[in-house]
């Protein structure tokens, strides 16, 4: 997939959550027999807090545009590999789309974003085996929750779809 640039008439229906609001009381009965992948820096710091280790992190070092680097201290606290891609607001880069695709194949389930990690769920969910669960933070709101299903794919492809090619 070529780096797909959201334009600005669309913004506003791609601020739609996909999935559920999950409460952090609720992380330890979430299914981890399919994969698991948490989008975003305090969901990813809050799993592992809570004895879960995601088969993908996507992550980028900020939160609601404020650097926060607890989860990229424990990152590098524990030498854990990661992927380094660059993908700016408002796009959905070819990188990012590789390096999902790449974690979910089984290689370095960890995935640093240079610029922004927002529209990340949207590849997760796309290349994502069925019954994947995506935990993702909702700036403000707290946790969202998302299986993948068909009809999940269908309303990230249509997303996709609104999205033009960057050059």
């Amino acid at each position: 997939m070529a780096d797909r640039r959201v334009p600005d008439s669309k913004r506003g229906l791609f601020k739609v959550p996909f999935g559920r609001d999950l409460q952090e009381d609720e992380l330890s009965s979430v299914d981890t027999k399919h994969k698991l992948i948490t989008v975003g820096d305090v969901v990813s710091l809050t799993a592992r807090r809570h004895g879960i280790v995601p088969d993908l992190s996507v992550y980028d070092g900020m939160t609601e545009r404020r650097e926060m680097t607890e989860f990229a201290d424990l990152v590098a606290s524990k030498g854990w590999k990661e992927t380094v891609v660059e993908n700016p607001a408002g796009m959905i880069t070819e990188a990012l789309s590789d390096a999902v695709r790449n974690a979910l194949d089984g290689r370095h389930g960890l995935i640093r974003v240079e610029g922004e990690e927002d529209l990340a769920v949207i590849p997760c969910i796309l290349l994502s085996p069925e019954g994947t669960n995506i935990i993702y933070g909702w700036p403000g709101k707290g946790m969202k929750l998302v299986t993948t299903d068909e009809s999940i794919r269908k309303e990230a492809q249509l997303l996709i779809g609104m999205t033009e090619e960057s050059e």
